[in-house]
């Protein structure tokens, strides 16, 4: 039982000391990256976008077939 004892904890040592390596080491190479990395280009000024236009005229049986699939939705879809 004792060398069971002795495993597991040796496992779990390595376990640990090797997250512990790997989190320097990550935080090494994010330091050297941000060193030799270009800088980020600088992001433009947002512009409001130009609205769709509508159309001019929709056609009257148009207007009419939608008028009835939204009714035929709201019937169907009533909670």
């Amino acid at each position: 039982m004792s060398q069971a004892i002795d495993l597991m904890i040796a496992g779990m040592g390595f376990v640990f000391v090797f997250l512990v390596i790997l989190v320097f080491a990550t935080g090494l190479m994010s330091k050297i990256i941000s060193r030799f990395a270009p800088p980020e280009p600088a992001t433009p000024a947002r512009t409001p976008r130009a609205k769709a236009s509508a159309p001019a005229a929709v056609d009257p049986d148009t207007v009419e077939a939608i008028k009835k699939a939204i009714a035929q939705y709201r019937s169907r879809h009533k909670k």
